[in-house]
């Protein structure tokens, strides 16, 4: 049954189910706009969830025909799946951040083949071990199945009020989970009058029990080191300091108090920086110190696709040791191994 919840405002979400994924659904807010519904985000692309998003667009008055706009918090297939499809059947706009939409763009012109060798070599550099690197080597589009995800038509600008007619959202840009990632501010009373400076739809930034994946997305012609967790904790710090009402995640539930969750999630990152440094008192490449870290399960029981994501979170993790001064690159080292200092 299409569960939809009214937020009250002219704001309602949808859950759209995620198929065979531990998070359950996507919350897809609607946006009573003077133009019609716009849309933040729009779930994974599976027919299901397609259903779910027609059956909830209808239980809250409207229908997928009559959208107006879709606002995309982040490239995700989770987020961004049915977005094409929701313009093919209503000719609603796109909008998205031009970090992310780069990387659209980047998945849609490249063949699956160049993605595959770009794994492979940063796999290894990392240190994973050949058993793992081996399914990579050699594969086909066909062999791990791929996705073509709907390029936006306009671009969110970090700082300025996104074209709702009757509403006043304003786009924040929040790096770290993707690079461009954004959170959205809704600049209105909270229709419940609960203290605070309005309402923010987070997307994936900020979640009531999660903590956010940090996420590597490098274009393998850019040889540029980013740093998506210190970025991560910079864009953090300044969504606590707005200080909203109440914020509308993405994931679970809504919840209020998003400065003590702020807190929460700075001293779980520095607690776990903390941890790494006393691994790390020996020389550890990426992909040793992702099997030696704390996560939701032991290291053997992490699928495949999962140990990737894992590997991407300790060199983000190990990156702001680095440009902190805690850690350092061990000269000669191949593949590269990192040490505390």
């Amino acid at each position: 049954m299409t569960q939809v919840t009214d937020h009250g405002g002219g704001v309602r979400s949808i859950r759209v189910p995620i198929p065979d994924n531990p998070l359950g659904h996507t919350l897809v807010y609607v946006v009573d706009t003077d133009r019609g519904a716009v849309l933040i985000d729009t779930g994974w692309d599976d027919p299901t969830s397609w259903d779910t998003l027609a059956e909830g667009l209808t239980a809250c008055g409207t229908s997928v025909a009559e959208v107006h706009g879709v606002v995309i918090t982040h490239h995700h297939p989770d987020h961004h799946g049915l977005s094409g499809k929701v313009r093919e059947a209503s000719g609603a706009w796109l909008a998205m951040h031009a970090a992310d939409a780069s990387i659209v763009r980047r998945t849609r012109e490249n063949r699956p083949e160049r993605w595959f060798a770009y794994m492979t070599a940063k796999l290894t550099a990392a240190g994973a071990p050949e058993e793992h690197v081996a399914p990579l080597r050699g594969a086909r589009s066909s062999t791990f199945p791929g996705f073509s995800p709907a390029l936006p038509d306009r671009e969110i600008v970090p700082g300025e009020l996104l074209e709702l007619p009757g509403r006043r959202l304003r786009a924040i840009w929040t790096p770290g989970h993707t690079p461009g990632h954004v959170c959205l501010h809704l600049e209105e009373a909270h229709p419940a009058q609960l203290p605070g400076n309005g309402r923010l739809f987070s997307g994936d930034h900020l979640l009531p029990e999660i903590t956010p994946h940090i996420g590597l997305y490098e274009d393998p012609d850019d040889a540029t080191v980013t740093d998506p967790l210190g970025d991560y904790l910079d864009s953090l710090e300044r969504v606590g300091r707005l200080a909203p009402a109440e914020v509308l995640p993405a994931h679970q539930h809504a919840f209020a108090d998003a400065p003590s969750r702020v807190g929460e999630l700075l001293n779980h990152h520095e607690d776990r920086l903390t941890g790494l440094l006393t691994l790390l008192s020996a020389p550890l490449t990426p992909w040793q110190l992702a099997e030696r870290m704390e996560w939701n399960r032991p290291w053997d029981q992490i699928p495949y696709g999962s140990r990737n994501i894992a590997v991407s979170e300790a060199e983000a993790h190990v990156r702001r040791l680095v440009k902190l001064g805690r850690a350092e690159a061990v000269t000669g080292s191949d593949p590269v191994t990192y040490v505390a200092v």
